[in-house]
């Protein structure tokens, strides 16, 4: 499995690697977040350990362009615990995260079971299946052609079942550039209907992208 340690502190960032060659892990380098995107954009990794404090590119920002291409697991570092909570309350899509300083056997153990819990993992609910891995959707077997977008609006709202997104929060995750808020509620609106158009039985009366009125969208948790 391949994993990309982004850190610019140099002397960090060769013990995060050379521990998780040790554990069998292939293991790519950047210094900093734009060489980390360009790496990235060349190459498939099974996860990512991302410091937040980087040159040209901050932790924030890179971890938000990956997630408009990928949900690959992502690690965030950090060095002060109110980056933590500054982590958490963006939800800027990181998997878990990691305060320095740390025991390289603390970051294995974490790189682990975070492999264990999110490698391939197929979302199958109500019929619906979501293969990220592949970026396959099926409605009971039947694939169905989504853009590059649309499934990543799906993915990211059905990997959280229940959790209401502003159309602000979707662009992050799923949109290459920043757009006007007229503009942005109207995007987000036309890939959710073309969405429910290709899964939804019936568009009118959607039963997986459900719309919260005056917020945004959520992916119904109360599905069999």
């Amino acid at each position: 499995m391949k994993i990309l340690v982004v850190e610019d502190e140099d002397t960090i960032r060769e013990v995060e690697k050379a521990y998780l060659s040790r554990a069998g892990f292939s293991v790519d380098e950047a210094s900093d977040g734009k060489s980390a995107l360009e790496l990235f954009s060349k190459n498939k990794y099974d996860l990512i350990v991302l410091d937040l404090n980087l040159p040209e590119i901050d932790g924030i920002n890179v971890c938000k362009e990956i997630r408009k291409l990928s949900q690959v697991p992502v690690i965030m570092v950090t060095a002060r615990v109110e980056e933590i909570d500054e982590i958490i309350g963006l939800e800027i899509g990181a998997d878990d995260y990691i305060k320095k300083p740390f025991s390289p056997s603390v970051l294995i153990a974490r790189v682990q079971s975070i492999l264990r819990r999110t490698g391939h993992e197929v979302i199958e609910t109500g019929g619906l299946s979501i293969d990220p891995e592949r970026m396959i959707i099926a409605i009971k077997g039947k694939e169905i052609e989504l853009t590059t977008t649309q499934f990543n609006i799906l993915y990211t709202l059905a990997k959280r079942p229940g959790k209401v997104f502003t159309r602000s929060e979707i662009l992050d995750y799923a949109y290459d550039e920043t757009l006007p808020n007229d503009v942005l509620d109207r995007t987000v609106d036309a890939h959710v209907k073309s969405i429910r158009k290709a899964i939804e039985p019936n568009p009118k009366k959607p039963k997986y992208l459900l719309t919260v009125i005056g917020k945004g969208y959520k992916f119904n948790d109360e599905l069999k």
